[in-house]
């Protein structure tokens, strides 16, 4: 595959692209327009094309003009689990991620010019330039990472659904993973606390097929991920991710179980990464032909659809947001351009508690 960037589709030109006018019914969803207020819809495309938008700017600048650097891995494609998770939970959740986490942070409400800072290594940037592109935080946010070791955010997320039970708190802890995290040790001894102690844990395998560029079924026996759990006696399902009106309702049940202190629960979510694993990756492993399956039941443009052909919003609504994101995605890159570097000294800050003058002698 080529290792140019692919040159950003309009969301009109996904539209026409799409035979599908409503893509979620068909895999079996029923149809609750009228649920849906026009807001909301608007919404929830919004934020999926922010993030579309945001990654594919990102990655043009990475490859075209070397401004961002280091490893950097894109979300593009998987929309509609960060936002369909955004929508069925509250801004007091907590959430972890691994390091494919731009969406994350995105979908949050962490601001598209501070999280563009930091892929730029900017001190204006969500962790002043020391994270990049895997280690997105805000604590405003309840964002806690964006973690770059693979299955080290697990017991992390596990830790933060204690600590909530601990306090009292009526919050869950959303510790998303992908399909290869689940082969690690971590996962079974997190899942075992986490039931002995009926954690308030939504445990979420983004399984988009490979782990780098092997598939699930090269890896596993269990290729059926979410029945690991049962091993544990956890509530589980699969779910399909390609459709955010679906990934919200389902998450919504789920989290709402959680929340009520049933213990945890692990959700095997079904997507598909249009790019490779990371920027570097030749993509030898897939044909153009599968990833094109996907491609044409693309999640920002099922949104559309779903509204289109229940007259919730209009194709101009679509539109004005498409080209306030744009503008939004410039302003972002030049905020980024234009905010200064960490000065040397930074090397020293937020490493400790505390002030330790001593390390800057």
């Amino acid at each position: 595959m080529s290792k140019e960037s692919p040159k950003a589709a309009k969301v009109a030109d996904l539209l026409v692209a799409d035979p599908s006018v409503e893509a979620g019914a068909k895999r079996g969803r029923k149809s609750k327009a009228a649920t849906y207020e026009k807001a909301d819809i608007l919404h929830w495309f919004e934020q999926m094309l922010r993030i579309r938008r945001f990654e594919e700017r990102a990655e043009n600048i990475y490859r075209n003009e070397q401004k961002i650097r280091g490893f950097f891995h894109t979300y593009i494609g998987q929309e509609a689990i960060a936002v369909g998770v955004e929508a069925a939970t509250r801004p007091s959740d907590y959430v972890i991620t691994a390091y494919r986490d731009h969406g994350h942070g995105l979908a949050r409400g962490m601001r598209s010019d501070i999280c563009m800072a930091e892929l730029f290594g900017k001190v204006t940037g969500c962790v002043k330039g020391k994270g990049g592109s895997m280690h997105f935080f805000s604590k405003e946010h309840n964002m806690l990472g964006g973690h770059g070791i693979v299955g080290g955010q697990i017991p992390l997320g596990t830790g933060l659904a204690f600590a909530a039970k601990y306090k009292g708190e009526d919050n869950i802890a959303i510790c998303y993973m992908g399909d290869g995290a689940v082969r690690q040790g971590a996962l079974h001894e997190a899942f075992n606390m986490a039931m002995i102690w009926k954690l308030p844990v939504l445990y979420i395998c983004e399984n988009n097929l490979y782990a780098m560029g092997t598939s699930v079924e090269r890896t596993s026996n269990v290729t059926d991920i979410h029945k690991i759990a049962n091993g544990f006696e956890m509530p589980n399902k699969f779910l399909e991710g390609m459709d955010m009106l679906t990934v919200m309702e389902e998450v919504q049940k789920a989290a709402d179980f959680v929340r009520a202190g049933n213990g945890p629960m692990f959700l095997e979510i079904k997507t598909y990464r249009y790019r490779g694993h990371s920027i570097s990756d030749p993509q030898k492993y897939r044909t153009r032909e599968e990833l094109q399956t996907y491609k044409d039941r693309d999640p920002i443009a099922g949104v559309a659809h779903y509204a289109l052909k229940h007259a919730i919003a209009t194709q101009e609504d679509f539109d004005a947001i498409e080209a306030r994101i744009e503008l939004e995605i410039e302003d972002a890159v030049a905020f980024a351009e234009a905010s200064p570097w960490p000065a040397p000294s930074d090397l020293y800050t937020d490493v400790y508690v505390g002030d330790y003058p001593f390390l800057m002698e």
